[in-house]
């Protein structure tokens, strides 16, 4: 009997351990969402800011590669 509530009282605590800051993880996991939408943001724009001009970069190089025997 005293086995039993030995493994009752071991499994308690560590599941008060485990989950005793369950509500600091709301916030990281939205602090996480804004981060993601940051980057995304940063993403776009530098695709908007830089599109053509790579675009441009891109013609250039493939103009200067020879042809492929056919």
């Amino acid at each position: 009997m005293t086995h039993a509530y030995a493994l009752v009282a071991t499994l308690q605590s560590f599941m008060s351990d485990r989950f005793e800051g369950r509500k600091d993880k709301g916030a990281t996991a939205v602090e996480y969402g804004l981060l993601v939408g940051l980057i995304a943001v940063v993403i776009i724009a530098a695709v908007l800011l830089l599109g053509n001009t790579l675009d441009g970069l891109f013609d250039q190089v493939n103009d200067a590669l020879p042809d492929a025997p056919a």
